[in-house]
């Protein structure tokens, strides 16, 4: 019998078990040809995602709706944006410094402010004061977007300011991370990510920037509680649609170019946004759409512009977020106090004169103040970013900085000792990790095959796995003609993709084994393509409550169900090659006990400090920024949760 298979092995030109030897180049057709197009992903993405988007409801009366939106408020302050925040920083009072004022002109003052977002990190705000003020006057916080390093001191917004001050009302003006005074190497928006992983929702901090403004201005002694006012210009848009919906002390709110639902950012995904307008769990409730609604019956004017250059086009966003909202108002019998404005010119991206305009207006109204018919020209008082720094520590923290504390901080209990002892910790912590990664199992709905090759010693089978949630993965199956039918089998993954696995795979098959290499969802081949962006699609899975590390964890078991079939193999060896599939692959592994009887981890880490230290760029492994993940686990944790594989690391980082 031997020695038919070596003869059989000789005339077909290769080298199986024992005598024959592949070579990992030799597989690099079979792992790189394509099963599913990127354009595939993307779609299956989109409808996951789309019947996952809140939908507006449809309340019978105000009364109900101002109920509704009250609990909705406080579920979305409470379970997401302020999720796992210190409560003695979240409720700490306004702490400002004044630090002396500016030149200003004939009608207004300028003072300089330096004041603490949370212990360690400061920020800066420019405050413009009406010259005379008689009786309360009302304020208006100015946030803004990406200006990069004019930041606060950017002309539109001065402009803006200045002319607030000139009518009458107390204008503050905030820096924004990322721009002028806080433009830092570890204050790109990004690091939030680094934030939820560390146990603190990143658009938290984001919040207690802007908030902290909003406290100033409504325990200033000049300020008229009921006229507060708040406006900007993109992330601005974003920052005062968030804020003036989740804290009614905001009575008068003009995001410009800010926002957008989730069906729009579907369907132009250059509409997306930075981390924090996809904040995790944010949405898993309601949508932007929502949140303008929960401004009625508070007067709010919607300003997008035509053709913008960034994101949000009128055209594109009207009926989500004007149309859809504006029965909201009706119930109070208040439509006049929710307005649309669509900028033609100059139609782009801006808060220039007409947009400007525009908003005086509407602040004029609702603060019954006297009508002005026009900008105030200011150009000549127009100041430098130099002219307008205020200062910050030398060691004030950076979003990096703050994450990096906040992960030094974490202190979990030592690992329980005696039988009985572990049995239930890890009962415990596999219900723990389930919540943490929203583990929700899938099963194999079909297998399509989408090719095959019998040649030279050696049979492969291409599979697209069709999960019972609508997501697929692409994976090759590959064994040598003289290996047994049910042969050992093992199965791979690696963060470039199975494409990248020959040298493992070749090595496998040597050994008499079949192989099954996958690409899992976002990973590989199973990346929605450069223009859709599998970090977008991460990005926004985690707002609507989903964690895409959970995802693929359960493709990985649902394939490791299936492997067993197919192999004919009770149980199934796992590689993981790189940190996103070791993590994916402790995961999955801790989850089932018993489906993997091994588990070798090549290229991995020690521990998930070394996306804090490194640091890692969240869109180089976006799944394993999964908020609680480091709070509550760490790589030691999860091997000794997945020990009923053998654990093995062939090379460490």
């Amino acid at each position: 019998m031997q020695g038919r298979t070596v003869r059989a092995c000789v005339l077909l030109g290769c080298a199986w078990p024992v005598l024959c030897q592949t070579d990992p180049r030799q597989l690099v057709p079979f792992l790189e040809e394509q099963i599913q197009a990127p354009e595939v992903t993307a779609y299956q993405l989109r409808r996951y995602i789309l019947a996952r988007i809140p939908r507006l409801p449809a309340p019978a009366s105000s009364g109900q709706w101002t109920a509704q939106a009250g609990r909705l408020r406080q579920s979305v302050l409470n379970n997401a944006v302020l999720h796992g925040w210190p409560k003695e920083w979240v409720d700490a009072p306004p702490r400002f410094e004044d630090l002396g004022s500016v030149p200003g002109g004939k009608g207004y003052r300028i003072r300089k402010l330096r004041y603490e977002i949370v212990p360690g990190f400061a920020g800066v705000a420019i405050l413009y004061e009406p010259e005379e003020i008689r009786g309360k006057i009302p304020a208006i916080l100015n946030v803004n977007g990406h200006v990069g390093a004019e930041g606060k001191a950017v002309e539109y917004k001065q402009k803006r300011c200045i002319n607030q001050a000139l009518r009458g009302i107390l204008s503050l003006n905030l820096e924004w991370f990322a721009c002028g005074e806080l433009l830092q190497k570890g204050n790109e928006h990004s690091y939030g990510a680094h934030l939820d992983l560390a146990g603190a929702n990143g658009v938290g901090l984001f919040y207690l920037a802007m908030r902290r403004g909003l406290d100033y201005l409504y325990a200033h002694p000049v300020v008229d509680r009921s006229r507060i006012g708040m406006t900007g210009l993109s992330g601005g848009g974003w920052q005062t649609i968030v804020l003036s919906a989740l804290d009614e002390r905001v009575r008068v709110a003009v995001p410009v170019a800010g926002h957008a639902s989730y069906l729009s950012r579907i369907e132009r995904m250059r509409d997306i946004g930075d981390m924090e307008q996809n904040a995790t769990d944010m949405f898993a409730s309601i949508d932007f759409a929502h949140l303008a609604a929960m401004r009625a019956p508070r007067p709010t004017l919607l300003i997008y512009n035509a053709e913008d250059s960034c994101c949000f086009r009128a055209p594109f966003v009207k009926r989500e977020n004007f149309d859809a909202v504006a029965p909201f108002f009706r119930l109070y019998g208040r439509e006049d106090s929710l307005g649309w404005h669509e900028n033609t010119d100059p139609s782009t991206h801006n808060y220039q004169l007409d947009n400007r305009l525009q908003a005086y207006r509407f602040f004029e109204k609702h603060f019954a103040l006297p009508a002005s018919g026009g900008e105030i020209p200011v150009d000549h008082h127009i100041h430098s970013a130099a002219e307008l720094t205020v200062g910050l520590p030398k060691e004030n923290l950076t979003i990096l900085g703050l994450a990096r504390k906040l992960a030094e901080g974490i202190q979990r209990p030592p690992l329980p000792s005696g039988e009985a002892a572990i049995r239930a910790w890890r009962q415990q912590q596999r219900d723990v990790l389930k919540e943490t990664v929203r583990f929700r199992p899938v099963e194999v709905a079909h297998a399509w095959i989408a090719g095959n090759s019998k040649h030279r010693g050696l049979e492969t089978l291409s599979y697209r796995l069709e999960f019972s949630n609508q997501l697929s993965a692409a994976g090759t199956w590959l064994k040598a003609i003289a290996s047994p039918e049910n042969a050992a089998a093992t199965l791979t993954i690696a963060d470039g993709g199975r494409k990248t696995s020959q040298s493992e795979v070749s090595d496998r098959l040597n050994r008499g084994e079949q192989v099954v290499a996958m690409d899992l969802l976002l990973m590989g081949e199973m990346s929605p393509g450069p223009k859709a962006g599998g970090s977008n699609f991460i990005g926004i899975l985690s707002a609507l409550g989903e964690r895409a590390l959970g995802i693929q964890a359960a493709q990985l078991i649902a394939t490791g169900h299936w492997a067993q079939k197919l192999s004919g193999r009770p149980s199934v060896r796992l590689e993981a090659s790189g940190m996103r599939s070791q993590v994916v692959a402790l995961v999955a592994a801790a989850l089932e006990p018993g489906l993997f009887s091994e588990l070798v981890v090549r290229n991995g880490v020690p521990s998930l400090r070394h996306l804090f230290d490194g640091p890692v760029e969240p869109r180089a492994a976006p799944e394993l920024f999964c908020l609680d993940l480091y709070k509550r686990f760490d790589i030691p944790e999860l091997t000794r949760l997945a020990s009923d594989a053998v654990v093995r690391n062939e090379t460490t980082r």
